[in-house]
């Protein structure tokens, strides 16, 4: 007869705690006929009596008392065991393992992590960055970002904005080689290419036409894989480049670069947060969490609204014309 021996083991425990059977029964909130039960079926599984019953009282036989000698350790580390691991759910303490793409990543999750070791220095994060996507499982992801790709099954996802791509130069650029006034003068024009980590090709430029997004091939002066590095040489004037806003806005609003090309940024990519299950995460985890969703959704920080970019472009374009 198959039993369920952890329960009908705490049954017997508990029953010479309590001295009673029917104590123990609502110690562990079942009727006493189920803990009558799962003490017979004990007793039936390992073939000896384990207590003298009657109807007013309960003893323990020799067999009894030796079992109970066996298990009574057993089971108190079982239980301390179990009160451990809930503690250290609620401790917001240990390693938190973050992941997400090198591209863009850094200047979007740099303030959030910054707060979060503040309010939490037990933890230690511990942040990949990658733009290729790995494996959820075996890397050990407690929470995850990625850009325009639908996370795996059975991970949970929050959108936290539009990823805009937006074409700029800086203003000395211009006043060198010029303003381009349509994708297809862009030909002319010295254009850096993102060089992608996954297949090790320069990527198109990804632009808005109508109301859909296509590609857009460009012939690249200049190349690199580091986005950091690429933002470097379209600061110095080298080249008009296509980068994503949250890298750049701090640069636009200051005028040390220029919008062009407003009407066809690109903002059909989302950046998404991404984690397991919503009820058995760590206090850690549930905190980060908490505090990137509350910091990251639809910030201002990092997304240019239809008057700011049009404002920044009609700034840069008459910086342009007046030679200033």
């Amino acid at each position: 007869m198959a039993i369920n021996e952890l329960r009908s083991i705490t049954t017997f425990v508990r029953s010479v705690e309590l001295g009673s059977l029917s104590k123990a029964a609502a110690a562990q909130q079942i009727t006493p006929q189920a803990a009558s039960k799962a003490l017979g079926q004990l007793e039936q599984h390992l073939g000896v009596r384990l207590f003298h019953r009657t109807t007013r009282s309960l003893s323990l036989t020799e067999e009894g008392q030796r079992f109970l000698e066996s298990v009574q350790p057993a089971l108190q580390g079982l239980q301390q065991a179990l009160q451990g691991a809930r503690h250290t759910r609620e401790e917001v303490a240990g390693p938190l393992r973050i992941v997400g793409p090198r591209t863009v990543l850094q200047p979007i999750i740099g303030p959030v992590l910054d707060e979060y070791c503040r309010l939490y220095p037990e933890v230690q994060p511990d942040v990949q960055l990658d733009d290729r996507i790995g494996n959820w499982v075996e890397d050990r992801v407690d929470v995850g970002f990625r850009l325009g790709h639908p996370p795996e099954e059975g991970l949970i996802a929050r959108r936290l904005f539009a990823m805009q791509l937006l074409i700029c130069a800086a203003p000395s650029y211009l006043r060198r080689h010029g303003l381009p006034r349509s994708l297809g003068e862009l030909s002319a024009h010295r254009c850096s290419g993102f060089r992608r980590s996954s297949d090790g090709r320069v990527a198109p430029w990804r632009v808005r036409v109508g109301d859909s997004d296509q590609d857009q091939a460009i012939r690249p002066a200049f190349s690199t894989n580091d986005e950091a590095f690429e933002l470097r040489a379209v600061l110095a004037g080298e080249v008009i480049a296509q980068l994503a806003v949250p890298t750049v806005a701090a640069h636009l609003r200051a005028g040390r670069l220029v919008p062009l090309l407003p009407q066809h940024l690109s903002d059909s990519l989302s950046l998404h947060l991404y984690y397991g299950s919503r009820v058995a995460q760590p206090a850690r985890v549930r905190r980060f969490i908490d505090i990137a969703v509350e910091r990251l959704s639809d910030s201002p920080a990092f997304v240019l609204t239809p008057a700011e970019l049009a404002q920044a472009h009609a700034r840069g374009v008459a910086g342009h014309t007046t030679g200033r």
